[in-house]
């Protein structure tokens, strides 16, 4: 069945009295339709003149990632995370990293897969996974599925979190705050021009919406993509370092982020100078904590103790360890109060090591300068748990990693500077896909999937 052949009743529309047009009130677009038009996003529309999301639980693989994939670095460090995006986009990035999915005129029915709430539920539980992300195109547009699936969430004791551009009015994003904990946010720019150019929104009805999260208990981070002579001359950074410290709470984090050329926008990737030099503008202005992501280097995404230089968290990657944090959530060194979350509680669930393990099939991977990060996705949903080992070298470090219950797709990485090569082994036949992750936001899809397994 084609993912559009479905549909249910959406929230947030009207219909106008003027020309009898349905109204969407999601997103500041406020797209007017016509019986059988669809939105700018091209999955809410009119249907017989009510207006429904042809997307609910639409989504592509559940992925279990780290919650530094969503550049969160400032709750629950090194945290697994159940990692859902939809399909469509109620903004159209230049430079967008999973076009495949979020544009629907390009996308390829082999990807949409369907989830109903209990599921997603289910297979966090199942894979003692305790953070439930919405994320990759974005999930304004999966309002209904997101907010549905969050409160059985809330219900559990699981941890949501909201990675968004966030190009959304304000009443549906006080329905969020109810059932969201974390919020990440993507800031593209401070020039309402690249906005209307290179994204098809405007500027500020997103910082209205961040001020609205801010004046609220959530936790809120903020992120901008950093992209080859766009918005990496410094203007950029030095407005958006101004606003934040004038309009939020102090000690929000900035991710400053390294773009690779995607879709409509071929520049070249982001050089680790230029978000060097942009981190040096943010902090002159006032940004306490600035992390540089999408960035596989040493230091550039520590936590440092404000008081005394302490190592808090050390990341590399998406590889994270908790050095310098007691079981008080303090500094070890100084005894200072950190700034992060619930330090300890991502703490890395180590899987025991099984009497006896067969491969079945084997791939390496040698990291390059353009994939440090891969996806390992199942052909199918297998019924059997799967059991992966995975050696990294030089070194031999061996862990093991275990997919539950409909969890068919994970990310690896390099988990440090000399690092240089991943092997995976599994104890299934089924057939395994890698594809290569080359931004953290990126959800490869499947005709993007490298070499072919080379069975043991």
């Amino acid at each position: 069945m084609e993912w559009k052949e479905t549909s249910r009743l959406a929230m947030h529309w009207h219909t106008s009295p003027s020309n009898n047009k349905i109204v969407c009130t999601l997103c500041p677009r406020n797209c007017q339709t016509q019986v059988g038009q669809m939105g700018f996003c091209k999955v809410r529309g009119n249907v017989m003149g009510e207006f429904h999301t042809f997307n609910f639980g639409k989504s592509v693989t559940a992925t279990q990632e780290c919650i530094e994939t969503e550049a969160v670095n400032h709750y629950m460090p090194g945290a697994r995370i159940l990692s859902l995006g939809n399909i469509g986009c109620m903004m159209a990035c230049t430079y967008c990293q999973n076009w495949q999915t979020s544009q629907v005129k390009h996308l390829d029915n082999k990807n949409v897969f369907e989830y109903t709430p209990e599921q997603v539920i289910q297979m966090a539980k199942a894979n003692n996974i305790d953070v439930i992300s919405w994320t990759y195109n974005d999930p304004v547009v999966w309002h209904e599925f997101v907010l549905e699936t969050s409160r059985l969430a809330k219900k559990e004791g699981i941890t949501t979190l909201y990675k968004s551009a966030l190009y959304i009015e304000l009443e549906p994003l006080k329905e969020l705050i109810e059932v969201m904990d974390i919020f990440s946010i993507s800031l593209k720019s401070m020039n309402n021009d690249i906005y209307r150019k290179e994204t098809k929104g405007k500027l500020q009805p997103v910082l209205d919406a961040i001020e609205l999260i801010n004046a609220s208990d959530r936790h809120l981070e903020i992120s901008q993509l950093v992209v080859t002579d766009l918005n990496d001359d410094g203007e950029d950074a030095y407005k958006t370092a101004k606003w934040m410290v004038e309009k939020l709470k102090p000690g929000v984090p900035l991710h400053l982020v390294a773009y690779h050329p995607s879709f409509k926008y071929k520049k070249p990737r982001t050089q680790l100078e230029t978000l060097l030099k942009l981190r040096d503008i943010v902090m002159k202005e006032g940004i306490e904590y600035c992390y540089l992501g999408n960035v596989y280097a040493d230091g550039v995404s520590n936590t440092r103790c404000k008081s005394c230089d302490n190592t808090l968290v050390e990341r590399f990657g998406l590889s994270v360890t908790v050095p310098g944090i007691n079981d008080d959530g303090n500094c070890k060194q100084c005894g200072a109060h950190t700034p992060i979350k619930f330090p300890l509680a991502g703490k890395p669930k180590t899987h025991n090591v099984p009497e006896s393990f067969e491969a079945k099939q084997t791939y390496a991977y040698d990291w390059n300068a353009e994939v440090k990060s891969l996806h390992i996705m199942l052909q199918e949903p297998s019924a059997e748990n799967i059991l992966l080992k995975v050696s990294r070298m030089p070194g031999n470090q061996v862990q093991y990693i275990e997919l539950n219950e409909g969890l068919e797709r994970i990310i690896l990485s390099k988990s440090h500077a000399e690092e240089q090569t991943i092997e995976i082994s599994a104890n299934s036949s089924t057939k395994i896909h890698y594809l290569p992750v080359l931004d953290r936001a990126h959800f490869p899809v499947l005709d993007e999937t490298i070499g072919e397994n080379s069975y043991a």
